[in-house]
């Protein structure tokens, strides 16, 4: 999700649930220890929590004191991402790659957790190039536990670095949720989150609810939930049992706009805020021209006035009345 969540795009979700725990894009761990304006990567709305920072590396006192940066920034865990195939990550040494280096992953998370008390969690894939057999992934993961990592988010897919574009990666290795949930039998004792294919709230409950024992942890959606965000309006009645704070996608539009006014005061360019407004009318009558309109006013940096009235106007509404 490079490029996509960044606190823009989670500001706008933390409107839409108040349960679900948001990640970071992956950030390099070197750019924020050696960057003069770390606030670049790591300034957040205090909205936002609970909040994951995750950060890619393979150095392990560099990914400690980017864990030392995350503590005194106030996020509430580090996620170290080894699951990206990337070849700009790849050739960087951290990403996907890492995954035929468990002890190389064992010391970044033990100097991890050394650095702060935030809890230290792992994204990986179930497998790596022909390094995918059941037995590898088994000592990789008991391997990276015992180093301190208690919570292993698995894209459950391999992946190929040779021969398959970052999409592709995506789309071609075949999902296998079957060997995530034997991960979670083998692991009792460690929190597993299925990542991966997931393409709307009903999927990640079938999948939560399927009959294996024990059953897995959780659910990571990323690019489905940028694609229809508004999915999330539903996530903390169906998977918390809490009452939903959203009425409407105009009611989303209304208070983004006044943090989209906000923001641009303070010299971030509208498109940038309001780029992540492009999917809230996914699949309803007048998405086309909620876009089209949308970045008119990113561009142009118009007043959002007209913004909302038009979401007013697809949501079924006649005034602007609260």
């Amino acid at each position: 999700m490079m490029d996509y969540t960044d606190r823009h795009c989670r500001y706008l979700l933390r409107l839409l649930s108040r349960k679900a725990f948001l990640y970071t894009e992956m950030i390099p761990a070197l750019a924020l220890t050696q960057n003069n304006s770390p606030e670049r990567f790591l300034e957040f709305n205090q909205a936002e929590h609970p909040i994951a920072l995750q950060i890619g590396g393979s150095d392990p006192q560099v990914l400690a004191n980017a864990t030392r940066m995350a503590a005194m920034w106030g996020y509430d865990e580090v996620n170290l991402n080894i699951g990206c195939p990337s070849s700009r990550v790849t050739s960087g040494r951290f990403g996907a790659c890492l995954l035929e280096e468990p002890d190389l992953v064992a010391d970044c998370v033990k100097a991890m957790s050394d650095a702060s008390p935030l809890p230290i969690t792992v994204k990986t894939r179930i497998g790596l190039d022909k390094l995918d057999a059941d037995h590898y992934l088994d000592f990789f993961i008991n391997k990276v536990a015992e180093a301190g990592c208690r919570t292993f988010i698995i894209h459950a897919r391999k992946a190929w670095l040779k021969g398959l574009s970052p999409k592709e990666n995506r789309e071609i290795p075949p999902l296998n949720y079957k060997r995530v949930f034997r991960l979670k039998k083998s692991f009792p004792h460690l929190r597993i989150v299925l990542n991966g294919g997931l393409q709307s709230l009903k999927s990640a409950k079938r999948v939560l609810g399927q009959r294996y024992r024990p059953s897995i942890d959780g659910v990571m959606l990323g690019r489905a939930l940028y694609r229809d965000p508004y999915m999330l309006a539903n996530v903390d009645h169906q998977f918390f049992r809490a009452n939903s704070h959203v009425t409407s996608r105009s009611e989303v539009v209304r208070h983004y706009a006044a943090y989209a006014e906000r923001t641009t005061r303070l010299g971030c360019r509208p498109h940038y805020i309001l780029r992540h407004l492009s999917g809230l009318f996914y699949g309803r009558e007048g998405a086309g021209a909620w876009r089209k309109h949308l970045n008119r006013i990113g561009q142009t940096g118009e007043s959002t006035r007209d913004l909302i009235k038009l979401a007013i106007k697809l949501d079924g509404h006649i005034s602007l009345a609260a």
